[in-house]
């Protein structure tokens, strides 16, 4: 029986995407996370530049 290379080569370009998709769906997620943290402190700084009088 021949091997069948192309199956081969269409699973191991499956295998490939799908690592690439949860690598980027893994640094979305940390992007994500981390402007979650940043907007609050950034927020108050804008607050204590307003309430501050010039």
């Amino acid at each position: 029986m021949k091997p069948n290379y192309q199956y081969d080569k269409r699973q191991r370009d499956l295998a490939k995407k799908k690592q690439q998709d949860e690598k980027r769906l893994k640094k979305r997620a940390k992007n994500d996370a981390d402007a979650a943290q940043e907007k609050p402190a950034d927020s108050s700084a804008d607050e204590n530049k307003e309430s501050v009088p010039n």
